[in-house]
């Protein structure tokens, strides 16, 4: 029987009621208070507080990938994946320590043009062209094949017709009202995805006979975050050195990611933010990957590990709480899908058109040029959706990592060094950016589509080649910086001095450094 055989009127009803009170909140937040004079739409105002910011930047990365790809591979090798959830807390501490004081400190609205007052208008141009396509691939496109295979799942609906369902909630929450109703409808999603992943994991640990059961019924090795060297799937010297390159990318210099931290009240708001971030990405392996190994215990015979999120919630929830789970799991999507619209608005509008073609732009004419490229992003986006959806044979959850593990080298590197090294040059950043990015997509081009890995046993793992393309495009921007002299006149004005983390924010990072040691001694060493 398909997923959707199993669902009842009931459930349908309680999507239904679910999608009227989540527009009603957006209604709500955009319509009651339209935005001042002196407001930015697209950074909420500079209102955000930690609530919000933790809230959106968790939201925005709970995607469908989490709730397919995480209980799929939690199916297939355990918690190793954890790993992309635990492990980033180094480097959103590093957003909050060293990113998020020079980002607000300079009063931007997007990276690129914090990059832009560094190095100059030739910068701000390529930065603000490669993040519209990091976004386009890796936020919409791949969430939306995602939630195309989610909703397929589900109803037995065409990919076409599930991601425009998707994409027509995510377009009115962006057009709307921008960052702050994200923001808001965010709040309210990502508590109701918590308590529903939380009752999914309670009754599979219950069906299952309790923890001490579950890790006698499962190998040993399903309960450890470093897996040997020679382990294929995720060996620990490819997670160790391979995801930081990725981690500085996504949670430091994305600006989907990074948004809501720039919409902070102040800088201590934000930098609360982003611990309340890190303690919410503990929350993704009992909430999105445990209930992957619980499907290996309590359904061992299931055919495709894709399957296996829904595949509990349909053997063991009943009608309406089925419903209420597919309620959330368009939360999940909405959310990225509107944080993404949001941030290829907020680019294209602030960093291409405003500032190289209509610097005299008006408000009115600033936010109709962003409720445009939302709708023009989100036509695009359908197209390369259902380009992605024709090539199979594919693991979710490793294509997701996998591209961006491709993505992220050059971006790490010219934001790693040319936020840090002070003798960086805008020919060294903008020689990575251009050819370092070809290199990089290049070779992920090749890894995944003309000789792909799994029939072509030279190539190492995805996440030590992004390692490897980052030592080499780092070699390349400080041999291109020392060669070609001190950094320009543009990038000579001081910085303000960065504030140290003090008080209540550096105990909160204190206690989550304390408790996620804690946690990977306890998830290392099964045997």
């Amino acid at each position: 029987m398909k997923i959707y055989d199993k669902l009842q009127p009931l459930d349908f009803t309680v999507v239904g009621l679910y999608l009227l009170v989540v527009i009603g909140i957006g209604a709500w937040v955009s319509f009651r208070k339209r935005p001042g004079a002196g407001e930015n739409m697209f950074l909420a105002g500079n209102s955000l507080r930690w609530p919000g910011i933790g809230f959106t930047m968790w939201g925005t990365n709970v995607g469908p990938s989490m709730l397919i790809a995480s209980a799929s591979i939690g199916f297939t090798t355990g918690v190793v994946a954890g790993n992309f959830a635990w492990y980033a807390f180094v480097f959103i501490f590093l957003l909050a320590a060293v990113f998020a004081p020079r980002y607000l400190g300079a009063g931007t609205q997007t990276l690129p043009g914090y990059m832009g007052q560094k190095f100059g208008d030739s910068t701000r141009n390529i930065l603000a062209w490669y993040t519209l396509i990091t976004i386009l691939v890796s936020w919409l496109s791949l969430t939306l094949f995602a939630g195309g295979i989610l909703i397929r799942q589900i109803l037995g609906l065409p990919m076409l017709v599930s991601i425009m369902v998707l994409l027509a909630i995510a377009a009115f929450f962006t057009i709307a009202g921008g960052l702050k109703t994200i923001a808001y409808t965010n709040v309210f999603q990502m508590i109701l995805l918590i308590l529903v992943s939380l009752a999914l994991t309670l009754t599979g640990l219950d069906k299952a006979g309790g923890i001490s059961t579950l890790k006698t019924a499962t190998p040993a090795e399903y309960w450890n975050l470093f897996l040997p060297s020679d382990n294929e799937a995720y060996p620990w010297p490819a997670i160790l050195l391979g995801y930081p390159v990725m981690g500085v990318w996504f949670w430091c210099t994305d600006q989907s990611m990074v948004q809501s931290v720039l919409g902070a009240k102040n800088l201590k708001q934000g930098q609360l933010g982003a611990n309340f971030t890190g303690w919410l990405k503990i929350l993704d392996v009992p909430l999105f990957i445990l209930p992957g190994i619980l499907c290996y215990v309590l359904f061992p015979s299931l055919d495709d590990p894709d399957k296996a999120y829904m595949t509990m919630v349909t053997e063991l929830f009943p009608p309406g709480m089925q419903g209420l789970v597919m309620a959330v799991l368009i939360a999940a999507l909405v959310s990225t899908v509107d944080s993404a619209l949001n941030a290829l608005s907020t680019v294209f509008t602030m960093d291409i058109y405003v500032k190289k073609y209509k610097s005299d732009a008006g408000r009115k004419e600033i936010r109709k040029t962003g409720h445009r490229v939302t709708l023009a992003g989100a036509a695009v986006a359908v197209f390369i959706t259902l380009a992605i959806d024709s090539i199979k044979g594919l693991n979710l959850f490793d294509v997701f990592q996998s591209v961006l593990g491709f993505i992220a080298p050059p971006m790490t590197t010219v934001f790693l060094f040319g936020v840090l090294w002070k003798r960086t040059t805008a020919k060294a950043v903008n020689t990575v950016l251009i050819w370092g990015t070809a290199l990089s997509m290049g070779t992920g081009i090749f890894y995944l589509w003309v000789f792909p890995a799994e029939g072509h046993g030279f190539w190492p793992h995805f996440l030590l080649l992004s390692f490897y393309l980052f030592i080499l495009l780092s070699v390349l921007i400080v041999g291109i910086s020392l060669a070609t002299g001190k950094k320009e006149e543009i990038g000579k004005e001081e910085e303000k001095t960065i504030p140290p983390i003090r008080g209540k924010v550096k105990w909160l990072w204190g206690i989550l450094a304390l408790v996620m040691i804690i946690l990977y001694l306890l998830f290392n060493g099964n045997e």
